[in-house]
């Protein structure tokens, strides 16, 4: 089964950057989404960026169009997350999410990320 381990979280002042990774395992078809998620201190899970394997499409929560970038390194298996322009309102726990049905390619459709990483603490100050 598709396991994910992300990294990459840490502190940063206002302004600044951070690259957060997530590695997934256990793929077996090509295809299918992934994504981060975030929750913020008393907030629930929100999506923040997702990406369509195939390299298709990628889609962003409003919040963070401008300055946060999805992209991934197949060979790798690889899923990153640029942020740029943090703002303390970025503060959170942030989780890599997959849906790895290789029929899934709407990937902006949030509900169907069904497999979760264990999170990477992100902190704006």
């Amino acid at each position: 089964h598709v396991q994910l381990v992300e990294s990459g979280g840490g502190s940063v002042q206002a302004g600044g950057s951070l690259r957060l990774s997530c590695v997934a395992s256990g793929y077996t078809y090509g295809g299918g989404c992934m994504g981060w998620f975030r929750q913020g201190p008393g907030k629930g899970r929100e999506a923040v960026a997702g990406l369509n394997k195939r390299g298709t499409g990628t889609y962003y929560a409003d919040s963070v169009k401008g300055r946060f970038t999805i992209s991934q390194d197949n060979g790798k298996n690889t899923v990153y997350l640029q942020m740029n322009s943090l703002k303390p309102e970025d503060t959170a726990m942030y989780y890599c999410a997959a849906d790895p049905s290789p029929k899934s390619t709407t990937c902006g459709y949030w509900p169907r990320y069904n497999i979760w990483g264990q999170g990477t603490q992100v902190t704006v100050s």
